[in-house]
C-alpha cells in the first residue's frame, strides 16, 4: 500500500525538498546538455516489451523525468521493493483508481481505460520508475525515492504473475508541430507568471524548467510542480498524446493564474486597509508628540467636544459622574480600537438624552377646548374628559400627567386627538407604534455587551423630542405580542405605572430616567387582548363610532377640503353636495370611522382631476356633484341600508347588534315543525349567542302555562331558530330578548309591532339585563326606520349620552323583565292563533 509521508516524515522537510529540486534540476540540465545518465541510457536501449514488478499507487502518481518520495506499507510490497533494489531497481508504478474518483462530475474509471489486477483497479497507462534511495523506519514502514523514466502501458491481454506484470513502452509523438509549440510557449509564459507570485519557489528548479526544450518533458515537469488535484494530474499522465496534454495543461494554468490574481487582489486590499490603520495610528502618535513638544493641548478632539457638551448640560449628579468616569476611560482607549466606538456611542447617548430639559406648558383649558373643537367634530364626552385632565394639571402646577388609553374602532381619530392635545399644551408629540412588537428590548433597550446595542424606543423617542415632557403616544397597544425574547407588555408596566416610572431603567443607559412628566396616551381597538395588569394602570376613554350626521359634518368640514387640496383641485372647481356625501356614506362605505370615507372621496376627486386635465370638464366652471352623479365615478352601490319589515310576521323579531364598523339591525327567525322538542340553531352563531337562545327557550317552556301555551307542543314539535346573513359570524348575549320575542310571536301567533327594535340579555328568571354598544345600535336602528326602541333599564344612562337629534326622533321604552317587554313589543290587537 502506498500513501503520502506522515507528519513524522516532515522533519527537516526543507532540506529534502531542496535536495529533490536540485536532483530534478540536475536531471533536466543533463538532458539539455546531452549528457546521458544511466537511466537515460536504459531508455535509449530498452526493449519494446519487458516484465517488471507492479507497484499500485493510491492517491498519488509518478511523472516521467521527476523524483517522487513514496511510503511503502504492507509486508508484500516491502519484500518486493527489497528484491528490486538488489537487481535493476526498476518498478512499474500504476495509479490505483477508486469507484468514487471523479473528474468534472464523471466517474474516472468511465473516462479512461482501467484494468483490474489482483482485485485492484489501476489505470491502463503508468510510469516506469527506478528506485533511487530506500530507507526503513522503526514503525515497520519503508520510504523510497523513485525517479520516473517513461510512460508504459499494460499488454493486452494483461499478464500478471506473482507481482510481476508485462508492460510495453508508450511511443510518444515529437510534439514539434506548430500548434503544440505555440501551446507549450503559452504554458511556459503562464508558468512564469505563476512562479512570480511564489517568492519561495526554488531557483534551481525554476531555471531547469525554463531551459527544457522537449515539450513532453515540459508538460510533465510543470504538472508535477503545480498544486493540482489528483484527478487532474492523473488526466495529464494518462492522456494518449502531447497535444491533448498541452490543451488540458493550458486550461489548468489559466485557472491557477486567475486564482493567484484574485488572491493577490484580496491580499492587497487587506494590506492597504491595515497599512492605512497603522499609518493613522503613527500619525496620531507623532502629532501628539509634536503638540507635547510645542506645549499645546494634546487631548483627543472627541473628548474635547464631549466635554463642551457636558459643560452646557444640566445633568443629574449621578449622570454627570457617570459621564466623567466614562470620558476618563475613553481617553485611555486607542482610537483605532473597536472598544473606542462602543464607549463613544454610550457617551454620545448619555449627553443626547434630555435629562432635565422641559418644554414650557400652556395649560389653558379654554384654548385647549378651542383647538380640540377646531381639529375634531363631535366627540363631546371625550373632549370633556380630556379637558378635565388638563384642568387638574393647571391647578396642580406640576408636570406629572395622567396616563390615558383611547379605545375605539379604526378611523375615529384616536391618534389625531393625541396630536391636538400636544398642540394645545405646546408640547412635543412622539408616536411609537407597538403593533407586532415582540421583543422586550424594544422597550427597555439592549445591554451594551451586544454588538450594535441601542437604547429602547422610549429613550429614543425622548431624544427625538428633545424634552422630558412630550406627549408620547403608544399606538396599537392591544397588538403587542410576546415570544422567547420576552414580553413587551410586562416591560410597559414600569413605563405606565405612575408609582414606578420616575425611575425607569433602560438596559443600555443603566441609569434611572424620570418618565413621570411624560404624558403617555395609548390607543387600542379592543381591550380584550390587553393584559389586565397593564389595563389597570391606564384611564380608559372610549371613542364610539360616528353617526351618519357626524360623518357628514366631518366630510364637509375636513375630508373634502383636504382631498381637494391633495388632488390639486381648487375650491371653485368642485362642490360636493350634501346629498352626494350622504350617498357615499350610506351606500359606498360601511365603517365606524371615516378613514374609508376619506379614501372614497379622494377616489372621486382623482377621477374628476383626470377629466379636467383631459378637457372633458371645464376647469373654469364649478362642478356640483349630486347623489345621482356618484355612481358615475364610483360604480354601482356597494352596500344597502338596513331596513326593517313594515308588517312583521309571527316568528320574526327585529333586534340590534354592534359590529366593528358600527351598529346594525338584526332579524331573528323562528319556526316549528312536528318532532320531539329539539331546538336547532343556525346562522354562524357563537357559543354565547347559542346559550342565549337556549336560555330563552328554557324560559318560555318553564312559563308556558303563564303565557297560555300548550306544554305538549314542546314534546311533539321541533323548533328552529335562524339568524340571517349566515356567512357572518355572530356572538354575544344581547340578542336574548330578540330570540325570546321571535319564539313568543311564533307560539302565540301575535306579531311584534312595526318600526320597533330591541336589545338586551335575559336570564332564566326572565330578567332583562343591560348590554353595551347602545349608541351604535340606536343610530343603526334610526337609520333603518325604527321609531321605538326597547332597552333594559340598566341602559337608561347610556341613552342620556346620545346626540340630541337622535333622541328627538326615537321613542325609548325601558323594561326590567320579559313580561314588561312582551306587553310593549307584541301587537296586543292581533288575534291570538
Amino acid at each position: 500500500m502506498v500513501a503520502f509521508f506522515p507528519s513524522a516524515f516532515k522533519l527537516q522537510q526543507w532540506k529534502r525538498n531542496r535536495l529533490l529540486n536540485q536532483r530534478k534540476a540536475y536531471n533536466v540540465q543533463n538532458q539539455n546538455d546531452n549528457q546521458f545518465t544511466e537511466d537515460e541510457k536504459l531508455q535509449a536501449n530498452e526493449p519494446a516489451e519487458y516484465e517488471v514488478p507492479l507497484l499500485p499507487l493510491r492517491s498519488m502518481l509518478v511523472f516521467p523525468y521527476t523524483l517522487a518520495p513514496l511510503v511503502i506499507e504492507g509486508e508484500e510490497h516491502i519484500r518486493m521493493i527489497e528484491q528490486v533494489t538488489s537487481g535493476n531497481r526498476l518498478i512499474a508504478a500504476f495509479p490505483e483508481v477508486n469507484g468514487d474518483l471523479t473528474l468534472d462530475g464523471v466517474a474516472f474509471d468511465a473516462a479512461i481505460k482501467c484494468v483490474k489486477i489482483a482485485e485492484r483497479k489501476v489505470t491502463g497507462i503508468g510510469t516506469l520508475a527506478r528506485i533511487v534511495k530506500m530507507l526503513r523506519f522503526p514503525d515497520g514502514t519503508m520510504r523510497v525515492l523513485v525517479r520516473g523514466l517513461r510512460r508504459i502501458s499494460l499488454t493486452e491481454p494483461v499478464c500478471y504473475d506473482h507481482g510481476v506484470v508485462k508492460v510495453i513502452k508508450v511511443v510518444e509523438e515529437s510534439g514539434d508541430d506548430l500548434e503544440s509549440v505555440a501551446m507549450s510557449r503559452n504554458a511556459l509564459k503562464q508558468f512564469q507568471e505563476i512562479i512570480s507570485y511564489s517568492p519561495n519557489f526554488p531557483e534551481e528548479l525554476k531555471i531547469a524548467i525554463l531551459n527544457v526544450n522537449d515539450n513532453i518533458r515540459l508538460v510533465d515537469l510543470i504538472a508535477d510542480t503545480l498544486n493540482l488535484s489528483f484527478p487532474e494530474k492523473l488526466s495529464i499522465l494518462t492522456l494518449p498524446n502531447i497535444h491533448e496534454r498541452l490543451q488540458l495543461l493550458t486550461i489548468l494554468l489559466n485557472r491557477e493564474v486567475e486564482v493567484l490574481h484574485l488572491g493577490s487582489e484580496i491580499q492587497s486590499q487587506v494590506h492597504n486597509a491595515m497599512s492605512k490603520s497603522q499609518r493613522d495610528f503613527f500619525l496620531r502618535e507623532q502629532l501628539k508628540t509634536i503638540k507635547e513638544e510645542l506645549g499645546e493641548e494634546v487631548r483627543n478632539p472627541d473628548i474635547v467636544a464631549l466635554q463642551e457638551r457636558l459643560d452646557a448640560k444640566n445633568l443629574p449628579e449621578e449622570v454627570r459622574l457617570t459621564v466623567m468616569k466614562e470620558m476618563e476611560r475613553l481617553e485611555a482607549i486607542p482610537q483605532a480600537s473597536g472598544e473606542y466606538n462602543v464607549a463613544y456611542s454610550y457617551l454620545d447617548w448619555l449627553l443626547a438624552v434630555p435629562w432635565n430639559e422641559y418644554s414650557e406648558d400652556r395649560i389653558d383649558v379654554k384654548e385647549a377646548a378651542s383647538i380640540l373643537d377646531k381639529d375634531h367634530y363631535g366627540l363631546r364626552d371625550i373632549k370633556e374628559r380630556i379637558l378635565e385632565f388638563l384642568a387638574v394639571l393647571q391647578l396642580k402646577h406640576d408636570k406629572k400627567a395622567p396616563i390615558m388609553c383611547f379605545v375605539g374602532p379604526p378611523g375615529v381619530g384616536k391618534t389625531s386627538l393625541g396630536q391636538s392635545i400636544a398642540r394645545a399644551m405646546r408640547r412635543k408629540f412622539v408616536r411609537m407604534s407597538l403593533g407586532g412588537v415582540k421583543d422586550e428590548a424594544e422597550i427597555r433597550g439592549h445591554r451594551r455587551t451586544y454588538v450594535g446595542a441601542l437604547p429602547g424606543r422610549i429613550i429614543q423617542g425622548l431624544k427625538k423630542a428633545g424634552t422630558s415632557n412630550p406627549v408620547f403616544m403608544l399606538d396599537e397597544i392591544d397588538k403587542v405580542g410576546n415570544d422567547y425574547r420576552g414580553d413587551p407588555a410586562s416591560a410597559l408596566l414600569e413605563v405606565l405605572d405612575p408609582e414606578q416610572n420616575h425611575a425607569f431603567n433602560d438596559h443600555y443607559l443603566e441609569l434611572d430616567y424620570d418618565l413621570s412628566s411624560v404624558m403617555f396616551i395609548a390607543t387600542a381597538n379592543i381591550l380584550d387582548t390587553i393584559p389586565p395588569a397593564l389595563l389597570d394602570r391606564m384611564e380608559v376613554i372610549r371613542l364610539p363610532g360616528y353617526t351618519a350626521e357626524e360623518k357628514k359634518q366631518i366630510a364637509r368640514r375636513y375630508l373634502v377640503p383636504r382631498q381637494l387640496k391633495n388632488n390639486g383641485i381648487r375650491q371653485r372647481q368642485l362642490l360636493f353636495g350634501v346629498e352626494a356625501i350622504d350617498e357615499i356614506i350610506n351606500y359606498y362605505t360601511r365603517e365606524a370611522g371615516v378613514r374609508n370615507l376619506e379614501r372614497t372621496i379622494g377616489q372621486v376627486c382623482r377621477k374628476i382631476a383626470r377629466k379636467i386635465v383631459e378637457g372633458e370638464i371645464d376647469g373654469e366652471t364649478r362642478l356640483r356633484l349630486g347623489a345621482a352623479d356618484i355612481s358615475q365615478y364610483l360604480g354601482a352601490r356597494k352596500f344597502e341600508l338596513d331596513e326593517i319589515e313594515s308588517r312583521p310576521e309571527p316568528g320574526v323579531a327585529t333586534g340590534m347588534a354592534w359590529t366593528s364598523s358600527g351598529g346594525t339591525v338584526l332579524s331573528v327567525e323562528a319556526t316549528m315543525m312536528p318532532g320531539k322538542g329539539v331546538l336547532k340553531l343556525t346562522g354562524s352563531l357563537g357559543d354565547v349567542m347559542k346559550e342565549s337562545a337556549e336560555t330563552a327557550f328554557s324560559f318560555i317552556r318553564s312559563r308556558s302555562p303563564h303565557y297560555h301555551i300548550d306544554p305538549k307542543w314542546f314534546e311533539t314539535r321541533d323548533f328552529h331558530i335562524h339568524v340571517p346573513d349566515g356567512a357572518t359570524p355572530k356572538d354575544g348575549p344581547s340578542a336574548g330578548i330578540t330570540i325570546t320575542t321571535a319564539l313568543m310571536t311564533l307560539l302565540t301567533g301575535r306579531p311584534m309591532l312595526p318600526a320597533l327594535s330591541m336589545t338586551g340579555e335575559i336570564t332564566l328568571r326572565g330578567k332583562v339585563t343591560p348590554v353595551g354598544g347602545i349608541k351604535e345600535k340606536v343610530i343603526a336602528a334610526l337609520r333603518a326606520g325604527v321609531k321605538t326602541v326597547v332597552l333594559p333599564k340598566g341602559n337608561q344612562k347610556d341613552v342620556e349620552e346620545l346626540p340630541d337629534n337622535v333622541k328627538k326622533q326615537l321613542k325609548f321604552r325601558f323594561v326590567d323583565n320579559v313580561d314588561e317587554a312582551l306587553k310593549i313589543i307584541l301587537d296586543q290587537k292581533a288575534a291570538k292563533k
